[in-house]
């Protein structure tokens, strides 16, 4: 990817040059970063000059933003960074990128705010919606500025379906009985969301049963986590896009009033207005499922319809298909592989107090697991083949499968819905929100405070 100096002038337009340039006549450091992009060649030279003399490496973030979107100055910018760090990663900006998450006690040199502002907003205008400069600083973000990447769209570059249109499942003729769909059932409210068409948008925002919602699909993680949207002391429901930023290979999504950035994956703001709202999204629970599994199940679902207002091919197979068939990352992120590879798919749950992970492949062997999470004990009732596991409370029931539901230790048959588990004299025990996800993610954000099934 390059960007040369006049594009990134007729893509900001003048004006939007000057903060920065204006900046950088009083600051060395931000002249010097800045040359790799906006610089001639004899500014190029003596700003790599001047940041090798000056032997600090705080200057290497900056520089890592330069790296990716220059064109032959990367081999320079690259031997910079070398001298500074004695590191031996070349031109790959994956490498540095992860040497980066790695060292995380480096503190960027403050230089990096209006130089990556400068840059991104180069991409796109509208992501100054985001990097308000009063929220980029270190202390006002959850996350690390320096590990913020462009995921390679614009703002709503994955456009979210906001009250998407569906149909009754019998007219649904465009999917296949194996074709995966997010499955979600409230308050009797069941509807069915296909992944083939989900990988295109990553986002809805909708009502159902009563409760204003938004699937969170990041593709890259192989998650989709839904999330309630009405937050106690806000009058209206959140509603969320995807902003086209990655954190460690996750999607940011963003809030469409306060245009905060939200972690995906934890569903709380990190950078924006909401940073010190305390607001964690609640979780609710989802499935993936094959189509043919969720209409035998719920024969009376809705289905998304393929008319989104959006074109594009979703057929079977087609969205992110050479990413979901290749083991490697298409973003950096670091990862423990010494048990799971990092595209190996986990079921998480997080409630209780505490996070807890089950590797998908434990359930080849077997379809129903008793287990805990913390101090309370689950049932997980999956199907490997499908990517399919729900979990529930047990309340210290043991639970073997039978044909027409769950068995338990006293012989009883319980049913199995999307709300609950149902004994015979009604008794009921709680479904428990969870989700799909890849290793890699799961690992990166939560494995020094989770722990991991290993039966």
């Amino acid at each position: 990817m390059s960007v040369t100096r006049r594009g990134f002038a007729s893509l900001l337009g003048a004006s939007a040059l000057v903060p920065s340039a204006v900046l950088a006549q009083e600051d060395p450091v931000l002249e010097a970063v800045r040359s790799t992009l906006f610089g001639t060649t004899s500014e190029f030279e003596g700003g790599m000059a001047f940041l090798v003399k000056r032997a600090n490496p705080d200057v290497v973030p900056a520089l890592l933003t330069g790296l990716r979107f220059s064109g032959r100055r990367r081999y320079d910018i690259a031997d910079t960074m070398q001298t500074l760090t004695g590191e031996t990663f070349g031109t790959s900006w994956f490498d540095w990128m992860l040497w980066q998450e790695r060292n995380r006690d480096l503190v960027p040199h403050p230089s990096l705010i209006p130089f990556k502002r400068e840059v991104l907003l180069g991409v796109d205008e509208n992501f100054a919606d985001f990097l308000r400069p009063e929220y980029l600083t270190r202390d006002r973000m959850k996350i690390r500025l320096e590990e913020i990447s462009w995921g390679g769209v614009r703002k709503d570059g994955i456009p979210s379906l906001d009250n998407p249109k569906l149909q009754k499942a019998k007219r649904a003729t465009y999917l296949k009985g194996d074709d995966l769909v997010f499955g979600v059932a409230i308050n009797g409210d069941v509807r069915a969301y296909p992944l083939r068409i989900m990988g295109w948008h990553e986002m809805f925002n909708e009502v159902i049963g009563g409760v204003p919602v938004a699937l969170a699909y990041c593709t890259l993680c192989g998650s989709g986590i839904l999330f309630e949207t009405h937050v106690e002391g806000r009058a209206k429901p959140l509603v969320f896009g995807s902003s086209g930023f990655l954190y460690r290979s996750n999607k940011l999504m963003f809030d469409r009033e306060t245009h905060s950035l939200w972690n995906q994956f934890t569903g709380k703001p990190v950078v924006g207005p909401l940073v010190d709202s305390k607001i964690a999204l609640k979780q609710r629970p989802v499935v993936i499922t094959s189509w043919d599994s969720w209409k035998a199940e719920n024969p009376e679902t809705k289905v998304l319809s393929t008319r989104t207002g959006h074109k594009r091919d979703y057929g079977s197979g087609v969205v992110y298909n050479d990413y979901f068939s290749s083991d490697d990352l298409m973003f950096p992120a670091l990862v423990d592989q010494s048990n799971h590879k990092q595209k190996d798919y986990v079921f998480a749950v997080r409630q209780f107090g505490a996070a807890r992970a089950w590797p998908l492949k434990a359930f080849e062997s077997q379809n129903v697991i008793n287990d805990a999470i913390g101090d309370r004990p689950l049932v997980l009732v999956g199907a490997a083949s499908e990517r399919t596991v729900r979990a529930y409370e047990r309340a210290g029931h043991r639970f073997t499968n039978v044909e027409t539901g769950l068995k338990d230790e006293k012989g009883q048959i319980w049913t199995v819905s999307e709300s609950a588990l149902t004994a015979p004299d009604g008794t009921t025990l709680p479904r428990v929100a969870g989700h799909i996800a890849y290793w890699f993610a799961w690992d990166n954000y939560l494995g020094d405070v989770a722990s991991v099934y290993r039966g």
